[in-house]
């Protein structure tokens, strides 16, 4: 009878913290930001740009709190409920979120911002931004067969998805359009968490004669990197500016401002304008939320100046119109 009492207790005493925390948040005068990421952080890529995002934030505005929150690859529609529980604005990034659009409307007082995908409607308290990858893309598959020796290039991506086929279908394209006998490799990790996988897979592309592999992988693309070490190969970096990582290997890599446009988005809706939730956004090269980054100063560049003066004009071109990018998107 003791125990059942004492356990009784300890319950009615959690019970109370969890409303008193919650009652707490309800009545902060800050606005709480939560970023809750499909995976884990740590890819150095998608998922810790918009860490960095929320970092800024975090330190910018003195009225807003940001909380974290990684789902590991499971339990996406829980973990959103438990961000929107305590939070004003849920940012879920990553295409899992899918069922956003029923798990939204049960939060009116809160707002959303879904990352790399859109919902198939207009739902009033959810931000849709998406990323014309396919637009930097098509200059990663120009700049990597015009660096090709082998006249083989390739391409690791995360999984066979429309996502995915996206950087895919404009990385060929664009390919194509420096040399029109550039012949390009696909291989699929199937996982964005294990390197050993993504490495496995850059061999294999190797092995065909690939000698300028775009890694699309997340963490997965690290083994990417590892692969072009020890085979001798080129790479190119995903989502974030990653020639730090490997400087010798990585010539470039294909820039999704993820972090940026949740900071810019954010800072909108809390200087009182929300007129973008409700839409979907496509940031794209015009905006320059999508772009080619080189490395910082000082980087070992292998990339000829004449290429990236090319690449500059493909943008130009792209931007106006004048060249039309394939897409898996609609």
């Amino acid at each position: 009878m003791k125990k059942f009492v004492a356990v009784l207790l300890c319950l009615v005493m959690v019970l109370a913290v969890v409303a008193c925390g919650k009652k707490a948040a309800e009545q902060s005068d800050k606005t709480v930001v939560a970023i809750v990421v499909a995976g884990t952080f740590g890819d150095r890529s998608f998922y810790d740009s918009s860490k960095a995002g929320g970092d800024r934030l975090a330190k910018d505005f003195d009225n807003v709190e940001v909380k974290y929150i990684e789902c590991n690859n499971d339990n996406h529609v829980v973990q959103m409920r438990n961000a929107a529980d305590v939070s004003n604005i849920v940012v879920c990034v990553g295409w899992e979120f899918y069922d956003i659009e029923t798990v939204a409307p049960e939060y009116p007082n809160v707002d959303f911002i879904w990352i790399d995908n859109a919902t198939e409607n207009p739902v009033s308290n959810v931000l849709n931004i998406t990323y014309a990858q396919n637009e930097g893309s098509f200059l990663a598959g120009y700049i990597a067969a015009s660096v090709s020796q082998s006249g083989v290039i390739g391409a690791v991506g995360g999984e066979d998805s429309d996502t995915i086929n996206d950087f895919i279908v404009g990385y060929k394209q664009g390919a194509a359009y420096a040399k029109a006998d550039a012949k390009v490799e696909v291989n699929y990790t199937n996982d964005y968490d294990d390197p050993a996988k993504g490495k496995e897979c850059a061999k294999a592309l190797h092995d065909k004669g690939a000698d300028v592999i775009f890694q699309i992988a997340s963490k997965a693309g690290d083994g990417v990197f590892e692969a072009a070490q020890e085979g001798g190969f080129y790479a190119i970096g995903v989502d974030s500016d990653q020639k730090y990582i490997n400087d010798a290997v990585i010539i470039c890599s294909m820039k999704k401002e993820v972090g940026t446009s949740i900071y810019d988005a954010i800072a909108k809706y809390l200087s009182g304008d929300k007129s973008l939730w409700g839409t979907t956004w496509v940031a794209n090269l015009s905006d320059g939320y999508v772009s080619i980054g080189y490395g910082e100063a000082g980087s070992t560049q292998q990339v000829p100046d004449d290429v990236k003066a090319a690449v500059e004009d493909l943008a130009k071109k792209i931007t106006s119109g004048e060249i039309k990018v394939d897409s898996t998107r609609k």
